[in-house]
């Protein structure tokens, strides 16, 4: 029997860290290959090519380099060069991870082409149309012929829009990768020890979102919430390139906040795993501050990943407190990646 062909559109860390579960699980069985398409969305050593060394994923089959620029322009030349590759290797299916502006190129390309797109994490929403991620999730769902939830709130969202055929829920392939990454980075990860940290005694914090990079007032704002943090305990920030742009650009005052350079996939699940609070815009830092049991406040308005507010382990920045604790079953047992390839080997066109 032949192998089905699975092209994989990438460009952004949380799709990396997805693709690296999904694509250990493809290579684990006999029915289906895979050509990777990294956009360069982004592209630097610890952006970028760390992740596919530390996680383990192959090399990329192709590497448009797309960075930079206006979200019309960025999406534009992505949808240009993906649609290079599609015509070039003729798949049998587009996966596309997330709600990155990879995210639309990719589903935009393929469905232009007539080929079917599976997309990994449909039905989320935030309901916040000012957000370019909502605008590229929304339309990815709309176009896509897979549409693998992991959660059932998300199959409920994408029913409230009409949207029932071809709809999953599959659990989340983060918590695979999470899984994988955890023992690992326990038994070789230095990043406590060259910080001079100590298990429970310092707070995480990321930021990243242009919602909060971009407006001065609100990034003022954002980094007093995480100064405050740090009165009782050492803060760590591994700052995004955005975000130290516009920090200098600023002048933002950081106060007590330390910071540092990006760190590759295996030693942020060790400042993860270490620390005793979360404070981040990240979507994706904010479920692994849950597989790490750690309690999290989100830097925004509103939430993808109401279940993790829902169950207590999350916060917005605006709210009083967390609710009491409980587990999330929703996400799965690990197994979310071999879920992934049997709603792709169960699809009837």
């Amino acid at each position: 029997m032949s192998r089905a062909t699975i092209l994989t559109v990438v460009g952004a860390r949380p799709q990396f860290i997805k693709a690296a579960a999904v694509s250990r699980a493809i290579r684990a069985t006999d029915d289906f290959s895979e050509i990777l398409v990294h956009t360069g969305q982004h592209f630097d050593q610890m952006m970028s090519d760390v992740f596919f060394e530390e996680l383990d994923i192959p090399k990329p089959d192709e590497n448009l380099a797309i960075h930079g620029g206006s979200h019309g322009a960025m999406t534009g030349q992505m949808l240009e060069g993906i649609e290079r590759c599609l015509l070039r290797h003729k798949p049998d299916w587009v996966l596309v991870y997330g709600d990155t502006n990879s995210t639309l190129a990719g589903a935009l390309a393929a469905a232009k082409l007539h080929i079917p797109i599976v997309h990994v994490e449909a039905g989320l929403r935030s309901f916040n149309r000012r957000m370019p991620e909502e605008i590229n999730r929304v339309l990815t769902d709309h176009v896509s012929t897979l549409l693998l939830s992991p959660t059932t709130v998300g199959i409920d969202n994408l029913a409230a829009e009409g949207v029932t055929k071809g709809v999953h829920h599959v659990g989340d392939v983060m918590y695979d990768a999470m899984l994988h990454a955890q023992k690992r980075s326990r038994d070789s990860s230095t990043i406590l020890a060259d910080l001079c940290l100590t298990d429970g005694g310092y707070a995480l914090a990321t930021v990243h979102r242009a919602e909060n990079t971009d407006d001065p007032v609100r990034l003022q704002s954002v980094m007093n919430t995480i100064a405050e943090a740090a009165q009782d305990r050492p803060v760590v920030l591994p700052i995004h390139p955005r975000t130290r742009q516009a920090v200098e650009r600023q002048k933002t005052r950081l106060r007590s906040i330390r910071i540092i350079d990006p760190v590759g996939y295996i030693d942020m699940v060790r400042l993860l795993d270490g620390a005793s609070l979360v404070l981040t815009d990240s979507g994706g830092l904010q479920k692994e501050a849950y597989f790490a049991r750690r309690p999290c406040v989100t830097l925004r308005d509103e939430t993808e990943w109401t279940e993790t507010i829902d169950h207590g382990w999350n916060r917005l920045w605006t709210a009083p407190d967390w609710k009491p604790r409980s587990e999330i079953v929703d996400y799965g047992t690990g197994q979310a990646a071999e879920a992934v390839l049997g709603c792709i080997r169960g699809h009837r066109g």
